[in-house]
């Protein structure tokens, strides 16, 4: 039999289709996870109830929906918490003071990018009685000081505030 054309055309024909099945139950198990996501994105962002945006990034998509799966249950700091920085990718902090949401990031400097969507999955998940207060990072006059205004003067005005210098 090994030797038949038949069974050698059978045999190669269900080792193409078994290999293509395989490409497509690897395809789907990824799809089963937001960090392998691709095109299941938007089936995880119409369950969460959110706008989904084929022009994002698949990185900034994925931070939307884990931010909008792990703000489900009671607001709390380290919910707070839990959801900012998977989105920022940076440390944050949160203190509940005064009827008053204080959320001081704690190791970016300047304002994150896409804050935008920060402040509106915030607004979803926090009691709408609750302001928040954003505190961000920036480089101070002291920090400054210790350089000279020829060697600072290659920067930006945003590039000092905002940047490791």
């Amino acid at each position: 039999m090994r030797k038949s054309k038949v069974f050698e055309e059978i045999f190669n024909a269900q080792t193409i289709s078994l290999n293509e099945r395989q490409l497509l139950i690897d395809d789907l198990q990824k799809q089963l996870n937001i960090d392998t996501a691709t095109w299941a994105l938007k089936i995880y962002e119409e369950s969460l109830g959110l706008i989904s945006d084929s022009n994002k990034p698949l990185s900034e998509r994925r931070s939307i929906i884990k931010a909008k799966m792990r703000g489900v249950g009671k607001v709390d700091a380290a919910m707070i918490k839990l959801v900012v920085s998977s989105w920022t990718g940076g440390a944050v902090d949160v203190n509940f003071i005064n009827g008053k949401i204080n959320i001081n990031f704690i190791d970016l400097l300047g304002v994150p990018e896409n804050m935008n969507d920060v402040f509106t999955i915030i607004d979803d998940i926090k009691p709408a009685h609750l302001a928040v207060l954003y505190e961000y990072l920036f480089n101070t006059y002291n920090i400054l000081a210790q350089f000279t205004h020829t060697y600072l003067s290659q920067y930006t005005y945003n590039q000092l505030r905002e940047e490791v210098i």
